[in-house]
């Protein structure tokens, strides 16, 4: 089930909210966690048992750290405790990233195996398999979440959850399950025990739902039409190539931002504060910043459980390069099963190194600042081809054509198709948004007549619009 359909807006949605407030305060996690199931079940119910055990694992996991636990803090514990807290969160570790590594890499595995085996003669040892995995929805969000739980509990920057009912509500939580933000367990620990329910809130969740769904509908999918005829087509010309690349990027920020603003107002709607997600990317100024603006739940966990426990920036030049390498390498690997998104991952950290390199003496921190995130932009929009395309030859063909390198031939075709008006209006709407309109998170924050004017009809234009469309869903689900 996805946010941008008539069975979640028009059922789902309001039988949500019905039911929530109809109840009392004390059963409304049981029943978010009962309904989140129901969410996430609906495309394919034999997700939902993957999801409960992934829970129950961490659940038994915080409990165990927390068994025994002494007030005199970690130092003065005795050894046999400290090393069950090492055990049981080696085991949400392994029993999560095994689970995420079966389910998410198994067919690309045997992929590269089986050609590595062809490419050296020894097609006798490829392995012959009908059996496939089905990426199940948002695993990679609600495994980084779950998991993240047992290690903030393990480094006392976390309560444990004695409460199976709001630990599987923080899990299942739909409105954020299947494409983020992640968000961490102290971040809503209290939230789930009591949170604040008032007029204000609920009225700027809805408009935080009006204006995302409208970036996903009105804007994101119109550019994506120009994307996939651009990204399809077997030659382009250098200015057509550049328009579907930036449509693309495009389409993928008003996707993306377009869930985690309905995620957060639904949680606005449910009494929820969930963090902020993305802080205009598109108006950085380096790559560096560009990671501290997009993704924000996605860079700042990999920030703390991944590149600090790899020694950050305390242990050296090089090893500070290295660490980079590794974090955004494997911030790519989670994106998706394929080296496109592997070499998305390294040019990544390959800038966010040069930049380091540099330092504030560089000539390019010396640059006008439109200059400086017009040279930004250009280089997410090249990094963006290998995020959109199926495979690496079909990225340096599309590079190619972006550079001048391709076969321009039947470009007028093509050209008749992604410069109609409409297109083009909708286009040049997405960059005036991009660079000159505020984010939904500042637009919100007090709604005048004006704000919920604008939000109303927003929200009407999108329900039209919706009932014209097929199946259309969020960029985000297949990571």
């Amino acid at each position: 089930m996805v946010f941008s359909s008539q069975v979640f807006v028009f059922y789902f949605l309001p039988l949500v909210l019905l039911l929530y407030y109809v109840l009392p305060s004390r059963a409304r996690n049981g029943l978010l966690a009962a309904l989140s199931y129901v969410f996430y079940g609906f495309a394919n119910p034999s997700f939902v048992f993957l999801m409960f055990a992934t829970t129950v694992i961490n659940y038994g996991c915080g409990l165990a750290i927390a068994h025994g636990d002494s007030s005199n803090g970690p130092a003065k514990r005795p050894s046999s405790s400290r090393r069950r807290d090492k055990i049981a969160v080696a085991i949400s570790a392994v029993a999560s990233l095994s689970s995420l590594a079966f389910f998410k890499y198994f067919n690309f595995g045997m992929e590269n195996y089986n050609a590595l085996m062809q490419s050296l003669g020894l097609g006798h040892l490829e392995w012959e398999t009908f059996f496939r995995i089905t990426l199940p929805l948002g695993i990679s969000f609600y495994t980084f979440q779950s998991m993240s739980y047992t290690i903030d509990v393990y480094r006392k920057e976390a309560a444990p959850c004695r409460n199976f009912i709001d630990f599987a509500c923080y899990v299942a939580m739909f409105p954020q399950l299947v494409a983020g933000p992640i968000v961490r367990f102290r971040e809503v620990s209290k939230q789930l025990v009591t949170r604040k329910h008032s007029l204000n809130r609920f009225a700027r969740g809805v408009a935080f739902i009006s204006l995302g769904l409208a970036k996903k509908i009105v804007i994101a999918n119109v550019c994506a039409r120009i994307a996939d005829a651009c990204f399809d087509a077997s030659s382009l010309r250098t200015l057509d190539a550049w328009y579907g690349a930036v449509s693309y990027a495009f389409q993928i920020y008003f996707d993306f931002s377009a869930y985690s603003d309905m995620a957060i107002g639904l949680g606005l709607m449910l009494g929820f504060v969930f963090p902020k997600n993305f802080d205009s990317p598109y108006l950085s100024l380096s790559i560096t910043e560009f990671w501290q603006r997009w993704h924000i739940s996605l860079s700042s966990w990999l920030r703390d459980y991944l590149y600090i426990p790899l020694g950050g920036n305390r242990k050296g030049v090089r090893r500070t390069y290295v660490n980079l390498s590794i974090v955004m390498l494997l911030g790519g690997l989670w994106h998706g099963a394929s080296w496109n998104f592997i070499i998305w991952g390294a040019i990544h950290g390959a800038m966010l190194s040069v930049e380091r390199v540099l330092g504030k003496k560089s000539l390019y921190r010396a640059l006008p600042r439109p200059l400086k995130m017009g040279i930004t932009f250009f280089i997410v929009c090249i990094t963006w081809v290998f995020f959109r395309t199926g495979d690496l030859p079909a990225a340096l063909h599309y590079l190619g054509s972006m550079f001048g390198l391709g076969d321009a031939g039947g470009g007028d075709l093509i050209a008749g198709l992604i410069y109609q008006p409409y297109y083009l209006l909708f286009f040049f709407l997405a960059a005036v948004i991009t660079w000159g309109l505020p984010q939904t998170w500042d637009f919100t924050r007090r709604l005048r007549w004006r704000e919920a004017l604008v939000c109303s009809a927003l929200l009407l234009w999108s329900l039209v619009v919706l009932f014209s469309q097929s199946y259309n869903p969020f960029i985000y689900f297949i990571f």
